[in-house]
Formats: C-alpha cells, sequence, structure tokens
C-alpha cells in the first residue's frame, strides 16, 4: 500500500532540497528506513531524471566498525568512500531506527579516531554536493519527545513538510542584519558571551540540507569570543548524553569544559586543537518545534533557541576553524527555559525567545505558524 505522506516527503526531499536535475547521480543513504520510503526517493529521483544509487546500512554494524578498526583500515573505507562522494551530485541520508546511544560503549578514542580520518569525506559532501539529512520516526525518538509513537509520527509528518519557501522569504530580514553585523553578546541565566561575526555573514537554513529545518547560521571570528556559556538542554555526542555543559572562552578557545561528564567532554575537546575553538553560531526559529528531544537536528531548530558550536566551520561561513568535531549544542531562551537575550552591536534583537524589531517579529512562532501553515 501506498503512503502519501512517504510520497510528500520523498518530493520535498528530491524537487526542493537536493534539486535533483537530468543526469545527477544521486546517493540515498537509507539507516533504519522502511523500504517503501525508499522505493518513492528513487521514483521520485527518476522522475526528475536523476540517476540514484542505493546504499542501505545498519548501526549495529557501523558501530563494530568505529569500535575495531585500526587507522590503516579506516583509511581503506575513507578513501572507498570519498571515491564515491567525488562522483555524486546529491545526498541524502535517512537515519533512524536506532538507539540513540547506540555507540555509548565504543571508546573515546576510537570515535574520535574515525571521525579525524573520515573527515574528507563529510568535507567533500557538505562542500561539494547538494545534500540533505534527516531522521527516521520511531518509538524512541517518540520516547524522547514524551510522545505516543502515533503522535509522534503525525507531528514527524507534519512538521517536515510544510511550506519551506515561505519560510525562506520570511528570514530575509535577519539575514540581512546579520550580514551587518559586528559585536554579538548573548545574555542567559550563567551566560554572557561576546564575540564577533564582522565579515562572516549568514545563511538561512530553510529546508535545503536538514529536514525539518529553521535556523540560520553564520560564525565566531576565530579569536572573539570572550565569557562563558551555559546550556540548557540534554546534548547528546558520540553515543553519550552531556548535560548542565558550561564552557568558558578566552580568546576564542575553550580553557574550561564542565558537564555531569566533565572527563569525557574534555576527551572531545581533546580531539584536535580546533576542537576547542568555534565554528557556528546560529539561532533557531521553527515556530513547530518548542521541545528539546536529545535529537540535534529537531532540537537546534527551537523557537526561541540559539547553538554555540564547537568545531569545524562550514566553508560558506568561514572563520577557518578546523576539526573532527562539530557538535551543535543548544541554548533556550524562552520564559520557561530562564529567558535570555540577544544584541547586536549593542542593539536588543531577541528577548526571551521572540524578535523585538519590527522587520523580524514575522520570526516569532505565532506569526510564523500562520504564514507557512502546516499542509
Amino acid at each position: 500500500m501506498k503512503e502519501p505522506r512517504y510520497q510528500k516527503l520523498a518530493r520535498l526531499l528530491v524537487r526542493y532540497s537536493m534539486e535533483v536535475k537530468k543526469n545527477d547521480l544521486v546517493l540515498l543513504h537509507l539507516i533504519g528506513v522502511p523500504d517503501e520510503m525508499g522505493v518513492e526517493l528513487i521514483r521520485e529521483t527518476i522522475a526528475v531524471g536523476g540517476k540514484p544509487i542505493i546504499e542501505v546500512t545498519h548501526p549495529l554494524l557501523s558501530k563494530e566498525i568505529v569500535k575495531y578498526a585500526d587507522k590503516a583500515h579506516i583509511e581503506i573505507i575513507r578513501d572507498y568512500e570519498l571515491a564515491r562522494m567525488k562522483k555524486v551530485a546529491c545526498y541524502c541520508a535517512i537515519r533512524g531506527g536506532a538507539n540513540s546511544y547506540e555507540s555509548a560503549d565504543v571508546p573515546s578514542d576510537k570515535q574520535s579516531l574515525y571521525s579525524r580520518v573520515l573527515r574528507p569525506v563529510l568535507d567533500q559532501r557538505v562542500n561539494k554536493t547538494r545534500w540533505v539529512v534527516l531522521r527516521w520516526p520511531s518509538p524512541s525518538m517518540a520516547q524522547s519527545a514524551g510522545m505516543s509513537t502515533e503522535a509522534f509520527e503525525d507531528f514527524y509528518f507534519d512538521v517536515c513538510t510544510f511550506d519551506y519557501k515561505k519560510m525562506a522569504k520570511a528570514i530575509e530580514p535577519l539575514k540581512k542584519l546579520m550580514h551587518k553585523t559586528d559585536t554579538v553578546r548573548l545574555v542567559s541565566p550563567g551566560t554572557d558571551l561576546e564575540f564577533s561575526i564582522k565579515g562572516i555573514g549568514a545563511t538561512p537554513c530553510v529546508g535545503e540540507r536538514n529536514i525539518p529545518d529553521g535556523e540560520i547560521y553564520s560564525c565566531p571570528v576565530k579569536n572573539s569570543v570572550q565569557g562563558r556559556i551555559s546550556y540548557n538542554t540534554p546534548s547528546p555526542y558520540q553515543g553519550s548524553k552531556f548535560e548542565g555543559i558550561v564552557l568558558d572562552f578566552k580568546d576564542g578557545k575553550i580553557v574550561n569544559a564542565t558537564s555531569n561528564n566533565t572527563k569525557k567532554i574534555n576527551e572531545i575537546f581533546d580531539t584536535d586543537v580546533g576542537a576547542r575553538y568555534v565554528g557556528e553560531f546560529a539561532i533557531g526559529f521553527n515556530p513547530f518545534i518548542m521541545e528539546p528531544m536529545q535529537d540535534i537536528l529537531f532540537d537546534e531548530k527551537i523557537a526561541g533557541s540559539i547553538h554555540f558550536t564547537p568545531g569545524q566551520a562550514y566553508e560558506d561561513r568561514d572563520n577557518g576553524n578546523r576539526s573532527a568535531v562539530h557538535w551543535d549544542m543548544v541554548l533556550i531562551q524562552r520564559p520557561e527555559y530562564g529567558g535570555g537575550e540577544i544584541y547586536f552591536d549593542n542593539k536588543l534583537v531577541r528577548k526571551d525567545g521572540l524578535f523585538v524589531l519590527p522587520e523580524l517579529q514575522q520570526l516569532n512562532p505565532k506569526e510564523l505558524k500562520k504564514l507557512v501553515k502546516l499542509t
């Protein structure tokens, strides 16, 4: 039986997110996804003239490779995957069905080694293909969201397939403002952080690379970050859940890091030199995602949030920082999470999760919901 929601999502991914064109080679990477969704992706890709390649993997098997492979083995995997990635124009990864903490028993040094060696594959995909990544709804995701499986599936397909083109138009005033901004200051309970984004600009994310989407990202000038940030949402990374994360910065570098697992968080920040510098600053504004569910593809889009990301910078908003790490950590600034402010060049831009400048108020949840309308 055909599932209309699968067809609708496949159409969005192929025609909008990846913009597949005639003769494009399209790598479809499916992890724990129903075959029926794969069928719809293949059909949509062929319908627009693309040439699909399917890869189906399983988290348990991939974990064993990371756990036991040595550097020489990982280099062979890298060379194989990099050669393939260089041949494709588009890449879609849908990841589902796994325990979010499946790799919790993989030693940190093994995970760091695998990330470092495989980094060129990720860089090729991010910088040289039209790519999109998303999760697939599962009982474990529903549990993290505090919802029944059926209710979460309904939420998932609604929040993934609204009118992203209207969201793209609504974000333009904030993009223009960030392009003119020098100094950013973030203030929240336990947070007083200042940095510059001068000359770096901003990129809206409105359904092209992540589904669901709804953020705009920039990047701090590498050595400009000063002060402290205290994150207030759980942050899964490398198979562990980190809570109560507090980072102190001096001249751009993390000089002190604590959490519920201070030892492991510092092991991650010691992966390489760039892991202690920041590669992204972003503002989340998806009006349908309001609460954290321990999945970064959702949590970083939360309305009224920011994420401030140790590690690798994106090439289009680059401060020169390079790292195997890219860890999106989320701070929600709505009143129920303690509130907070964002200042651009000493001017208040957002307070307690709501934009205060007239030209930005269409990005507030109530107004944006009306604009993009769930379909």
